[in-house]
């Protein structure tokens, strides 16, 4: 499995956890979703391993 796509979903994960855990943090935990997604498109754009 590529690194940027385990990393997303590892960025999702903790994001619903905090997004249900923690409601009260707000933006915070979004930022994880953000990056999560960034990571998704560049993963599929690319199509190929940025890292080894």
């Amino acid at each position: 499995m590529n690194a940027w796509l385990t990393l997303a979903i590892i960025i999702v994960i903790l994001w619903l956890v905090g997004f249900f855990a923690l409601p009260g943090v707000g933006s915070l935990i979004h930022i994880l979703l953000v990056i999560a997604v960034i990571l998704v498109v560049i993963w599929l754009l690319t199509g190929k391993k940025l890292w080894k």
